[in-house]
This record gives C-alpha cells, structure tokens and sequence, in this order.
C-alpha cells in the first residue's frame, strides 16, 4: 500500500499541528513518526488512517496500483493504540469473535492460534476490564497484527508493556509485518521502532 500526502495540514481552532507536509510511505520503508508527547502523531496517524480530515492539501492512497478514496480506507487499515477502547464486558474470546467479524484474519490463522499469539490464553475467559494495562495493550496489537490488512498503524505501541511484552512485540512485528506498510508514532522510544529505516519528524512540519 501507498500513502502520499502533498502540502497537508492539520489545525485545531487556530493551531496549526502540522503543516506543509509532503511525505510517501510503502512497504518499501518501514516509518517511524518521532515526536514529543503532543506534537501532533496520534493526529497525523488518524490522518492516514482516514479517521481525521484535512484542512489543507491532501492525501491520496493506492491498494496494488489502485487509487482507493479515503471513504473507503478503513477496510484496508489496521489501527493499535493505547487510548483505543474495547468492550470491557467481553471476554478475549469475545473480543476476538467480534473483531474478526470486520476483518479477515492473516494467513487464515484459527481463534485458537490467535489466543496461543497473545501470550494470554489462560487468561482467555476472563473478562478484559480485569485485565492489566500491559495485557489490554497486548490484545489491541494482536488484533491490529492479526489482521489481514496491507496498512498497520501503530502508536505508541510499547507503552504499558514489561520487558517480557516488549519482547513479544519485536516477534510480532518480526513474524507479520512483512508486505505490509508499516507506520510507528513514537516519542523517541527505540524498543517501538528498532525496525524502522526511515525517520518522519513531525516538527520539521510546523
């Protein structure tokens, strides 16, 4: 998948969060947007995941050489962040079975496989309000890793995790980001982007 921005802009009120941005990302590069706590990432990668408009310039998007609108780029996004919510109420089987109602899981893996994938399966029956913030972290970068998407959107994805999940994180992205186009928002926290070849400072666009 490609991303292209041309002269973008973003503004809250009088604001400017971003401005004058032209940047391409593909599965070429793996990208890291580098920033300080509100700078303006979480916006820029609602941006790309076609969850946040414009104000100025634009923002084009291609599936295998085919332009696809921004109405319809949800279908090909995969989105982890820690300020995402999940039902509290379900279970991570639940959480599961309703997530893949939306989405096709990668390379046809089962429920079963999936819960193994999380790290957390004797957790499975409990329900997800009782779990740490380190395992709801886990479950919302499984969902996003599983996923059969060409675009992987990550913010801040270390964040709650131990050494212990950091480490699953860098197998994660190890066994299924290849193909894909995968963007990183991070304030400078390596173990998030170790992966990364390309560097996008966000300050550079104010």
């Amino acid at each position: 998948m490609k991303i292209s921005l041309k002269d973008a802009g973003k503004k809250y009120y009088r604001e400017w969060i971003f401005r004058n941005a032209t940047f391409s990302f593909s599965e070429e590069n793996k990208v890291v947007i580098l920033g300080p706590n509100g700078s303006g990432k979480s916006t820029l990668l609602q941006v790309l995941a076609g969850g946040v408009l414009l104000n100025e310039g634009s923002i084009y998007y291609h599936v295998n050489n085919r332009e696809v609108s921004s109405e319809n780029i949800f279908k090909y996004v995969s989105f982890a962040s820690p300020y995402l919510e999940l039902i509290e109420e379900f279970t991570l089987r639940e959480i599961i079975d309703f997530h893949f109602k939306f989405k096709t899981p990668i390379q046809g893996l089962s429920k079963e496989e999936m819960i193994e994938l999380t790290g957390l399966g004797g957790k499975v029956d409990q329900t997800f309000k009782f779990y740490s913030s380190g395992m709801k972290q886990r479950v919302k970068l499984a969902l996003a890793f599983l996923s059969n998407t060409p675009l992987l959107l990550l913010d801040e994805p270390c964040s709650n995790l131990d050494s212990s999940g950091v480490r699953w994180y860098n197998e994660m992205v190890r066994d299924f980001s290849a193909g894909r186009t995968v963007i990183v928002a991070s304030n400078q926290n390596s173990d998030e982007y170790s992966f990364c070849d390309i560097e996008f400072k966000i300050a550079e666009f104010k």
